[in-house]
């Protein structure tokens, strides 16, 4: 009698996957729940628990690996992963070290390191080690177009609810947000916020734009689907996550991204390099024009919502001029409100950069400095030649983006399918996965499965 996850491979051609392992499972049922626990207001408290039974099953494996573990079975993290780790933990040390600075006390630095760490940075450090676990990526592919769709279903629901004036947010789950802390802005249960007239989407994200940033992830993540009726209807869910938050980043997103992805996955292509070779000789030559374009487009980006440009840029201000009070290692943390010229936004947030200068000094800015510069140098190498690489790429650049407009540690819990995915890029061999190998193709075709 097969085990659950161990059933052949013809029962995953349809919508469901069948997990084949402990982690697989996990991954699986986290993913296509999301919105089931968005509405027991669990994401914020159980997707950094999630990330940590992963680590540990990571680190129950290795521990039992040994000479006679097969070959296909062994877990190898490649030095980039621990290079990667490595600048994450760098701002752990300068969140201490900022408190200590600033004499918080043994207590404070506890529970901050706990709340402020263990469960926002040190997420992104683990888990894209958990995508060194044997997790198949075509089942994250079809997880996050399961949960696309789910999104296709609940947009339609938010606008009906929006037209009827429905008052958001339905419920507040209030146990959920005594255990978890941090706002209940993250425990609120609401499909939509109400902008003038305009409802703009959040589902299970905490605000608009960071359901855009989701979308973003999921998109690329969908676009690997090999059902094609599936990646369809993944991709269409994505954009439209995208597109009904109302997010100018998403918006850019959705047409920066596979620019950037197909041209640096291509980068040694002789017929890449002449193009980009004739774009900056163009590029030179109108100049001028290129530049009045940019401002032109930036002075159109910000005044499509310009009390929310005024903010972000006040804010980022604020935190420069802080960061000076403290450049080695910070405040330690973010303000817990700002003055009421940020409509008493935490100084240090929104902008990801700007706000580990405010709360980890330079030293935390250079260890998450490190670990992206880590991950672009790995994963352009191994996109040549991998199309997993390649996915793993657009994670990275998708994070990139947002990270000028939202805090990535925040937001680990609504984007951490596209972290597993980041660690199994980078820890693929780099073969290329772009040519089929025959011998296997024959050997799939003679299968009594196929």
């Amino acid at each position: 009698m097969l085990l659950p996850w161990q059933s052949n491979q013809a029962r995953d051609r349809g919508l469901w996957m069948t997990p084949r392992s402990f982690e697989e499972a996990v991954v699986w049922y986290a993913i296509i729940g999301m919105n089931v626990l968005y509405f027991m207001g669990l994401p914020f408290i159980l997707v950094p628990v999630i990330s940590w039974i992963l680590f540990g099953r990571l680190v129950w494996l290795l521990w039992c690996q040994s000479d006679a573990t097969p070959p296909e079975e062994r877990i190898r993290i490649p030095l980039s992963l621990w290079l990667w780790t490595a600048g994450i933990l760098v701002i752990g040390v300068a969140l201490v070290m900022g408190h200590f600075d600033w004499g918080y006390g043994l207590g404070r630095t506890i529970k901050s390191f706990v709340n402020f760490f263990l469960r926002t940075w040190a997420v992104l450090a683990i888990l894209p080690l958990a995508g060194c676990l044997k997790i198949r990526p075509q089942l994250i592919y079809r997880a996050c177009c399961i949960l696309a769709i789910q999104c296709i279903g609940l947009i339609g629901v938010g606008f009906v609810m929006s037209l009827a004036n429905v008052d958001m947010p339905l419920y507040t789950v209030s146990l959920a947000a005594k255990i978890g802390g941090n706002g209940l802005r993250f425990y609120h249960v609401s499909l939509y916020v109400m902008e003038g007239s305009t409802a703009r989407m959040k589902l299970f994200a905490p605000w608009p734009p960071a359901l855009a940033f989701a979308g973003g992830v999921l998109l690329f993540l969908c676009w690997r689907e090999r059902n094609q009726l599936l990646r369809f209807l993944g991709i269409f869910g994505s954009a439209l996550m995208m597109w009904t938050s109302a997010s100018r980043m998403g918006q850019v997103c959705l047409v920066a991204v596979p620019v950037m992805q197909f041209l640096l996955a291509n980068a040694t292509r002789p017929w890449v390099q002449i193009g980009v070779g004739m774009g900056a000789f163009g590029g030179g030559l109108f100049s001028a024009q290129i530049y009045q374009a940019a401002k032109d487009f930036k002075a159109q980006f910000d005044g499509q919502r310009a009390s929310s440009s005024h903010v972000r840029e006040v804010l980022g201000e604020l935190a420069l001029y802080k960061w000076h009070d403290a450049p080695i290692w910070g405040h330690g943390l973010l303000e817990s409100e700002g003055p009421e010229v940020v409509a008493r936004m935490p100084i240090g947030s929104h902008h990801t950069w700007l706000g580990l200068l405010f709360a980890h000094g330079l030293v935390g800015f250079l260890g998450l400095g490190f670990s992206f510069a880590v991950g672009y140098i790995t994963l352009i190498w191994k996109s040549q030649k991998s199309e997993l690489a390649e996915t793993a790429l657009a994670m990275l650049l998708v994070m990139t983006l947002f990270s000028l407009g939202e805090n990535l540690e925040t937001l680990a819990y609504i984007y951490w399918p596209g972290l597993v995915v980041l660690g199994m890029g980078m820890a693929v061999q780099p073969q290329d996965e772009r040519v089929p190998d025959p011998a296997r193709s024959r050997a799939i075709a003679a299968s009594p499965t196929a």
